[in-house]
Order: C-alpha cells, then structure tokens, then sequence
C-alpha cells in the first residue's frame, strides 16, 4: 500500500508540472539561439554593470520613443515614475527623459488617461510611436486580463489620449518599429509592429508575427496587412485577411515581450526579446537572459546578433534600443530595460564584420 501511494504521490507530481508547463504555453527551450549568427554584428561588449545608470526606481516595463522635440517620451508600469514619485501606484504612467545617455533625467507627464490595477488587471504599455508630431501608444491587457492590444494616441505630447473603439483581440503585446527622431528614419511610408503570436501578454509562445499600416492610417483598424511570407528575392507577401497571418520569426518557448529599433548607422534592425525564465520563482528584472536579432528588413531574414541565459545582471522584463542614443555610425548604442526595477541605462559596443561598408 506504502509503495501504491509513493507511486499516487509521483503521478500526481508529474501531472501537475505537466499541467503548469500547458499553462505557460512554453515549448521545451533548447538553450541554443533559434537563428544562425549575424552576417553583420559579429560582437556585442557591454560596458562594466558599475557604470549601469538608473532612475525611476520602483517602476517597470519602459517604453519610449524620440519624439519631435528631441525628447524620449516614456510609459511605463506598476510603479510610481521618475523623482518626484507618484503619490499613488499607477498600473500605466507616462513622462518623458531629457539628455545624453550619460546624462539624462526624467520627468513625469500626469495624465487623466493613467491606469490603475495590479499585474494583469490593469492596463499597461506595450511600445510608444511618434508619427508627424502625434504620439502612438499600444496598450496591453486591454480586457485588464492580461488579453488583446488597444491604440492610443495623443496630440499634446503625452497629456490627453483618444483611445481606439477597437482591439487586436488575436494579440497580447504589440510592439512598434522605431525609425529615428518623429520616425523621420523610415525606409516607406508605413508604420509597423510586431508581436507573439497570443493573445495574452504574460504566456510565452514559440512564433512573432509582423503587422504593417500606413502611417496615415494608424487608427483604422481596417488599414491593417499581415505578413504572410518572405519571398526568395526578399519581398513579402501581405494580406489583409488576419487569419492568413505568418510567422515572421520563430523563438520556440521564448516568444512573448519584445521591441524593435533601427540602426541607421549599420542598417539593420535590431529585435530585443527577453527569454523565458528557467522557472516561475525567476524574476527576470533581477536575473534571466534576453537576445539581439537583426535583419536587413522587419520581415528578415532575422539572424542572431547577441544571445544569453543569464546575463551579469537583470534583463528587466523589456528592453529597447532608443534611436536617438545611437551613434551616427551605429556602432555605439545604449539598452534601456527594467533591469532592477528602474530606468536603467547601459552601454553596448556592436563590431561589424570587416566586409561591411
């Protein structure tokens, strides 16, 4: 009978791991980057963890982008903003960063559109656009479920925002492609984002799809195209029809928060993605691993420019990139994460393959 229930105890253990790994919706990791190494970045060096810089301490999930008027406009989650803080805790917060990457500060922009909720019940950012003057905003647990993305944007630079009657109900974390200051980078005239493929923004997937609008579109929500293949001569096929919908890059067990820049000075994309935590009790803004895709286009072919499990400190939950803390031959940039529950700035060295121009 001993023996019967150690046996009971065992299967019982084992279908509840089976069970939580469902739920996660995690493909088994297999340690290894999903893409062949870059052609073009051959090295990324981070300057010392010392010389990390950190403000808005107690807050998470920054993102931004270079405004107009050669500021980073920031939102941001769960926490209470840049000194002077909050006097409450906002689920969605938004301010602004003024400076160099060595000197910078933050001030915080109050808003009637502030968020609040806990975790999956209140709504939070996803990425932050400025387009012509007009800032765009994705929001994630749209439902305040963790579930679909909804556009918001505003006029006065981050004060008052008109919110979409729409949601991508297919997706959980919609991320914008940043070109440059007020997106006068851009290579065409539409404005694109990608996400995992889910609809809820705290499972990780193993596939990211890509989305395309025109950028004087952006609110309708029938102005939209999916990616739906890349083509030998390296075009893309588009469609309308969301469920003809693609898989831009796979990241098996890895697909969830991301964000995507271009390099100007380099010409390449650059995709941040975090990487799943080896387990539950891992809180990846103090410990865990990310990764650095790059591609000649937002449709690829993505390759691996930078890839750990485990870096010397926190990844934070989301990272980027931002364009205007780029050098003019794109070789300098600078990581802005959650890394310990702040703002926190890092240095990155990219070296380029000798054959590139």
């Amino acid at each position: 009978m001993r023996d019967l229930n150690v046996l009971a105890r065992a299967v019982l253990k084992l279908t509840l791991i089976g069970v939580a790994f469902v739920i996660s919706g995690a493909t088994a990791r297999s340690g290894q980057p999903p893409a062949g190494p870059s052609p073009v970045i051959v090295d990324v060096q981070w300057a010392d963890p010392a010389t990390i810089r950190a403000i808005g301490k107690d807050s998470d999930s920054w993102v931004m982008t270079w405004a107009d008027d050669d500021d980073l406009y920031i939102a941001y989650g769960d926490g209470f903003g840049f000194a002077p803080k909050l006097n409450a805790k906002v689920s969605m917060g938004f301010g602004k960063v003024s400076g160099s990457p060595t000197n910078f500060s933050g001030a915080n922009i109050r808003s009637p559109d502030e968020q609040y909720g806990d975790s999956k019940t209140g709504k939070k950012p996803a990425s932050l656009l400025m387009v012509d003057g007009v800032l765009y905003l994705w929001v994630r647990n749209a439902d305040n479920n963790g579930k679909e993305c909804q556009l918001a944007w505003s006029t006065d630079h981050g004060v008052n925002w008109t919110w979409a009657d729409w949601t991508f109900a297919e997706f959980g974390y919609c991320a914008f492609v940043n070109f440059g200051q007020n997106y006068a980078d851009a290579r065409d005239d539409y404005v694109y984002f990608v996400s995992h493929n889910y609809f809820h923004a705290y499972i990780y997937r193993d596939d990211f799809i890509l989305t395309r609008v025109p950028k004087d579109q952006i609110r309708e929500r029938s102005a939209y195209e999916f990616f739906v293949a890349r083509n030998s001569d390296g075009s893309a096929d588009w469609s309308s029809n969301i469920s003809e919908r693609g898989v831009v890059f796979s990241h098996p067990g890895n697909a969830r928060r991301s964000s995507i820049t271009y390099d100007a000075g380099i010409g390449r994309y650059l995709w941040w993605q975090n990487l799943a935590p080896s387990d539950s009790s891992v809180d990846i803004r103090f410990e865990g691993g990310f990764a650095i895709f790059d591609a000649p286009e937002p449709w690829g072919p993505w390759t691996t420019a930078y890839y750990t499990e485990q870096w010397d400190v926190g990844p934070g939950e989301i990272g980027a990139f931002p364009s205007k803390w780029m050098s003019a031959d794109g070789k300098t940039i600078y990581l802005v994460s959650s890394t310990n529950d702040a703002f926190s700035v890092r240095r990155a060295e990219l070296t380029i393959a000798s054959n590139q121009p």
